[in-house]
């Protein structure tokens, strides 16, 4: 199979240099690379895999032990001091994302166990990738077991496997890339921390570069080989590099200036823990390897702590990924480049990209496209600075809650458009950390984190007649040898009938949809700045649950579905600081839409269990039969199943008991604003999941 070649790649500098640099020293710890659809992830780490030098093998050896330093535990082992060796390609493993633990870290061999009556370990695809590449696209949709695996097994060099009466451990020393779009889900931050470099990419804006990369696609996709054939020598000459990079980096020497500059930074960046300090180390030597170099210097310690640390600057999901390059300077100012032996800076080669990347070599006239221009960074990580939280505008109730404006819905809606004043944007304070909670019970949904399930994946409970899933073997086995007739000493023989499937117990997530009255009144009092903090608190529990959320809010004449259900709690966020209020309240029009939405997301995923929080304050005020409307939608809304928790946003001196009178029409659970901390409404949500199943005992608080 013809890869496009990795020096083709228009851009992607920053992507190129991380690539390599984890190629050069695999102990850095691999490339976790983040950026929106089409911007060609797949295709350079794919391409990757052609610069790598050829390895030898133990010849036979199922783990692929280097021939001068084998694997003295190797379970294919013990190997003699010179062992035959073969030749061959360096490998590029891919893991899909449905793949199951046993064939990642390796199960026992049924064959031969049920065949020979041997246990023997069939090895997985962490034994594959050794000394190679193990790809996973969208890794953020990895089952978070399994991501566990692949960094422990990452960053130990070794997999060690204990299951099915096995006991195996043996080398895995492989560079680890991943690659994800942030619109899908994030990972947890603790999985974030163990990849070694994180790369944002994104698409140019330049119009002569996306040609060029429209142009090379094309000339690629019309005759693979000839196009491959006229990058071979610049191939070439990154295969060599690299080649000679990993032989040195060794020998870089990383001095006491250089090892405190990276101290420096990784402190003045307030990174948690010291692994950031030992993979931009690690990061600056093979810099300093690739550019030729013997001893670490500034620019390779700069362009490390670039690739490592923006990633680890997060401390939860809403934070923007990111590094303030202007800090990092001043952080490095008492470390000095020594001058090359060429005159030039130090920091990059002539033809090639900023970092090295690789070279852009000239086509000839169907590539005739300008090579200099360089795509502007992508989102969050050109000055690293996130974006500054909304400002709340004048409130129309005024400072102090001015009565007479507390009724502003049943002013006519104000119209976003020239001229007009616009409808207020309030801001939110900073979410808050809930405490964990737990859900007693066992369930059907979907893989997740926030209660127990029965899954397709985890670890096996029990078991079931049929092979519809993960085989028990002790069960099958043992269903084998009770029809074994008595006194037979020959081979066990196992039939159709005597299959047994595990059953797993693992975690589930669930669906929250968050309706959210953005009318004139949830304006009054700055009451909207409160709702949004609390709401962004629960997305940050669902974040951590891995539940998926969505965004109805209704204001003027309308509901809008403002965010499909969806794993991105970040853009959750971002699309409720948007979020503006005023106008009437149609809540009739907001319930509907509700369950329109709860209707289709039923259809879509029938077993994942949803949770609808209501954010209003009772009012109905958007035509002159609202409120009976409302009424009788929430007269109606308990046959729909559907578990409400409506936040009851209505303060003063004087309420009219609207939100609790809802609460009381729909069964849902009522909580007042004022009880609406953080911890308070994910509690409530909790108990609400819990009191929806009827297999489940009242939740448990764990701090």
């Amino acid at each position: 199979m013809v890869h496009f070649p990795f020096s083709a790649v228009v851009g992607s500098d920053d992507l190129a240099l991380a690539l390599v640099l984890t190629t050069v020293s695999p102990s850095v710890g691999g490339v976790l690379v983040r950026g929106e659809k089409g911007t060609a992830k797949s295709t350079i780490v794919r391409a990757l895999v052609d610069l790598m030098p050829d390895e030898r093998v133990v010849r036979g050896c199922r783990f692929s032990c280097d021939p001068e330093h084998p694997d003295p535990t190797c379970p294919d082992g013990p190997h003699p001091a010179d062992p035959a060796a073969d030749v061959r390609p360096a490998r590029l493993v891919e893991l899909p994302v449905g793949a199951t633990e046993d064939r990642v870290i390796g199960s026992l061999d049924l064959g031969r166990a049920l065949g020979e009556g041997r246990a023997t370990f069939q090895p997985g695809l962490l034994a594959a990738a050794h000394r190679g590449i193990l790809y996973v696209d969208e890794v953020n949709l990895l089952h978070d077991h399994l991501v566990d695996l692949l960094l422990d097994a990452a960053a130990m060099g070794r997999a060690s496997v204990e299951r099915d009466g096995v006991s195996v451990s043996h080398a895995a020393e492989l560079v680890l890339v991943g690659t994800m779009n942030p619109e899908e889900g994030e990972l947890r931050p603790q999985l974030l921390d163990r990849f070694g470099l994180t790369v944002e990419v994104a698409a140019s804006r330049e119009p002569a570069e996306r040609a060029e990369v429209v142009r090379r696609r094309l000339a690629f996709d019309a005759d693979p080989e000839g196009f491959a054939a006229r990058f071979a020598a610049d191939q070439e000459a990154l295969a060599q590099r690299i080649a000679t990079a990993r032989a040195g980096v060794d020998d870089v020497e990383l001095t006491d200036a250089a090892l405190a500059a990276v101290a420096r930074v990784c402190a003045g960046f307030d990174v948690d823990g010291l692994r950031a300090d030992i993979v931009t180390a690690r990061a600056a030597k093979a810099h300093a390897a690739w550019h030729g170099r013997t001893r670490v210097t500034r620019a390779d310690v700069r362009a490390a702590a670039r690739l490592s640390l923006p990633h680890r600057r997060r401390r939860n999901p809403f934070d923007a990924p990111g590094l303030d390059e202007d800090l990092l300077d001043r952080l490095l100012d008492d470390l000095d480049d020594d001058p090359p032996p060429d005159g030039t800076d130090g920091s990059e080669d002539p033809g090639e990209g900023p970092d090295g990347g690789g070279p852009a070599p000239d086509d000839g006239p169907e590539d005739a496209a300008p090579q200099d221009g360089t795509p502007p960074p992508p989102d969050g990580t050109g000055d690293g600075q996130a974006p500054q939280d909304a400002r709340t505008p004048p409130d129309p109730a005024g400072p102090d809650g001015d009565p007479a404006d507390a009724d502003a819905d049943e002013r006519p809606p104000a119209p976003d458009a020239p001229g007009v004043a616009p409808a207020g944007l309030a801001g939110s304070g900073p979410a808050f950390r809930p405490k964990v909670l737990r859900l007693t019970g066992v369930g059907l949904g979907d893989p997740g984190r926030r209660s127990r399930a029965l899954t397709t994946n985890g670890r096996a409970v029990g078991w079931r007649p049929g092979a519809s899933g993960r085989l028990h073997l002790p069960a099958t086995v043992a269903a084998a040898a009770r029809d074994r007739a008595a006194g037979d000493t020959g081979r066990l023989r196992v039939g159709a009938g005597h299959l047994r499937s595990a059953v797993l117990q693992g975690q589930e997530s669930n669906l929250v949809l968050l309706a959210v009255d953005a009318s004139g009144s949830m304006g009054a009092r700055r009451r909207m700045s409160e709702v949004k903090t609390a709401v962004l608190s629960l997305l940050l529990d669902a974040y951590q649950r891995r539940d998926r959320v969505g965004l109805v809010t209704f204001r003027g004449t309308g509901a809008t579905l403002d965010l499909p259900p969806t794993s991105s709690v970040e853009a959750a966020a971002r699309c409720l600081e948007t979020v503006r209020h005023g106008g009437r309240t149609p809540l009739a029009e907001g319930l509907v839409l509700a369950a329109r939405t709860l209707d289709l997301e039923r259809i879509r995923d029938p077993r994942r269990r949803p949770l609808l929080v209501l954010v209003t304050d009772g009012r109905a005020t958007a035509g002159s039969d609202a409120l009976d409307r409302a009424t009788r939608i929430a007269d109606a809304w308990p046959a729909t199943g559907v578990q409400t928790v409506v936040v009851d946003c209505e303060t003063g001196r004087f309420r009219l008991g609207l939100a609790a009178d809802l609460a009381g029409r729909m069964g849902a659970t009522h909580v007042p604003l004022g009880e609406v901390a953080a911890d308070a409404l994910v509690a409530t949500v909790s108990s609400a999941r819990a009191a929806a199943d009827p297999r489940s005992a009242p939740h448990e608080r764990i701090a």
